[in-house]
């Protein structure tokens, strides 16, 4: 089911990605990547294993926090993804575990629930909340920029599997964003409706500083 799932995944994003000037450009990790991302290694020192990857065939690193473990095929992981458009994840979800509220600033979304059941949602910029229960085998889009969550909703273990249309989608995190910063808690509180002590306990739990 693991492997099906990321095969058709990768077919939904394969259709919308554009077309490459050359057959590929694998990521030279020797050479600092650039906002464009990374420079083509020499094709000459291309292998077949840089065109494959095997990190999302087990869970990945624990947040103990939104009890969930997330591994990435991202182009810092996966070389042969450069410049292609395309990228993968993997989202293992405890009983009550929680992808929290996040946008990826430079990739839609393509979600597909492998196992348990799921709720998902997206907010638009005009403040709709489109939300729905997902189960096994079901997908949903995640529009570019949009804030977006997924919630484990049943009394199992989750998997989702994610797509982007991006190699490096980027991400940032609601949570993280407000309170594991410098801000001062002052102005957090005048640019927010949140109550001081409130945002100082948050801070405290995410690693920000008053």
């Amino acid at each position: 089911m693991m492997i099906s799932s990321i095969f058709f995944i990768f077919f939904l994003i394969l259709s919308s990605s554009y077309a490459a000037v050359q057959d590929f450009c694998v990521a030279d990790y020797t050479a600092p990547p650039s906002p464009a991302g990374y420079s083509c290694k020499n094709p000459s020192d291309v292998k077949v294993d840089d065109f494959v990857y095997s990190g999302l065939g087990v869970p990945g690193n624990n947040l103990k926090l939104n009890k969930v473990r997330l591994q990435a095929a991202f182009v810092a992981q996966f070389p042969g993804l450069n410049g292609l458009g395309i990228s993968l994840a993997r989202a293992d979800m405890e009983v009550g575990g929680v992808v929290p509220m996040h946008t990826h600033r430079g990739a839609s979304e393509v979600i597909l629930v492998a196992e348990g059941k799921v709720i998902a949602g997206f907010i638009t910029s005009d403040n709709k909340a489109y939300v729905k229960n997902l189960k096994k085998g079901d997908i949903m889009v995640l529009p570019r920029g949009l804030l977006h969550f997924q919630v484990n909703a049943g009394d199992t273990r989750a998997l989702v599997f994610a797509s982007f249309s991006s190699d490096d989608p980027g991400v940032q995190n609601l949570e993280t964003a407000l309170f594991q910063n410098d801000l001062r808690t002052e102005l957090i509180a005048q640019t927010t409706l949140l109550d001081s002590a409130e945002i100082k306990k948050l801070k405290g739990l995410l690693g920000g500083t008053n």
